[in-house]
């Protein structure tokens, strides 16, 4: 299944960024075929939370600890449903004008055909994806965030 890793320099601050993608339960609200998040634990360093996924009339549900190390780093860790694994990293980099973040996702699903559908449609749903966490961040934060200018 396809990696995928990149940067985004944005003009928030590493705390806004954390804050916002460490904040699962609001995912169904902006996050594409996110249908319903269910936190079974949460706390200021491990969220343990499962994510309900529809596409193209096909539901799943993903079991995942998420790993947050304010303001610096998420790691999500797969725990059940119907991947062979899944591993997502998140990175928040100070920068002058806000800050770095380094995205990585790699996974494989366990069902080939998943895979197939998946590996169709990798690229356009992970444009999809950062762009819902990039709109979010506006949403929240306003298009140029003066805390984001005057953390520098």
């Amino acid at each position: 299944m396809p990696k995928h890793s990149e940067t985004r320099h944005l003009p928030y601050t590493p705390e806004q960024m954390f804050d916002l993608v460490a904040d699962v339960a609001r995912y169904p609200e902006f996050l594409p075929w996110v249908s319903a998040m269910r936190v079974r634990s949460n706390s200021d360093t491990e969220t343990v939370a499962d994510m309900i996924v529809g596409f193209k009339g096909l539901r799943e549900t993903f079991t995942s600890r998420v790993t947050k190390a304010r303001p610096e780093a998420i790691d999500v860790e797969y725990l059940d449903g119907p991947l062979k694994y899944l591993r997502n990293n998140w990175r928040f980099r100070p920068e002058e004008q806000g800050c770095a973040v380094d995205f990585t996702v790699d996974f494989a699903f366990k069902n080939r055909v998943f895979e197939m559908l998946a590996g169709q449609v990798f690229g356009t749903a992970l444009r999809r994806m950062i762009g819902a966490f990039e709109d979010r961040a506006a949403k929240l934060y306003g298009k140029s965030s003066p805390s984001a200018n005057s953390a520098a």
